[in-house]
């Protein structure tokens, strides 16, 4: 008699905990359904920026990899402005940074706004492709940084400890209805 009293307080305590897991389990799980639906669909679209040339412009090739038959970026950086401003009419957008590809021979020069980036001969600085790389605002949504930094922090944070959570509450509702049948035996 005993036995079966204890039984059936354990299986009331393992009842009431799933009514609770699945709760929790549902509501979180809606919650983090759009960050992770958001997270996976750019994150597909970024495993494939170099293979589609909408995400990311395809590298181009330049005359000669031997950097010191280049000109100085600081000249790559004016070439770079003016053609933008003659491909697009923009003339004000500030470089955010110029990537060096020696084995390519090519630099890419990227602007702060837009997307932009510009690709050049490393050794004379012609113009090889003026376009837009999707795949940098593509990745700032991916990690929620097209909002701010501390956004990105929080939500990279609440994604994380969310999965850990439902991942344990997952794993809660698949073993306790396990032990349930056990102790009823």
């Amino acid at each position: 008699m005993n036995n079966t009293t204890s039984a059936k307080k354990k299986i009331g305590h393992l009842t009431g905990s799933l009514r609770n897991y699945r709760v929790y389990h549902r509501y979180l799980g809606l919650v983090l359904a759009v960050l992770v639906l958001i997270s996976s669909v750019t994150g597909v679209l970024l495993g494939w920026k170099k293979d589609v040339d909408l995400l990311q412009p395809p590298t181009q090739k330049g005359a000669t990899p031997n950097l010191e038959q280049w000109i100085p970026l600081s000249q790559m950086s004016t070439f770079a402005t003016a053609a933008l401003d003659s491909a697009q009419g923009i003339s004000t957008n500030p470089i955010d940074r110029i990537e060096a590809r020696p084995d390519k021979g090519i630099v890419k020069v990227l602007f702060l706004e837009g997307s932009w980036e510009v690709q050049l001969d490393g050794s004379n600085g012609k113009v090889l492709s003026v376009a837009q790389r999707h795949s940098d605002w593509i990745e700032k949504i991916h990690d929620g940084s097209i909002i701010g930094d501390l956004f990105k922090l929080i939500t990279m944070n609440i994604l994380g400890l969310g999965l850990l959570v439902l991942t344990f509450t997952g794993f809660t509702l698949w073993f306790y209805p396990k032990r349930i049948r056990k102790l009823k035996r």
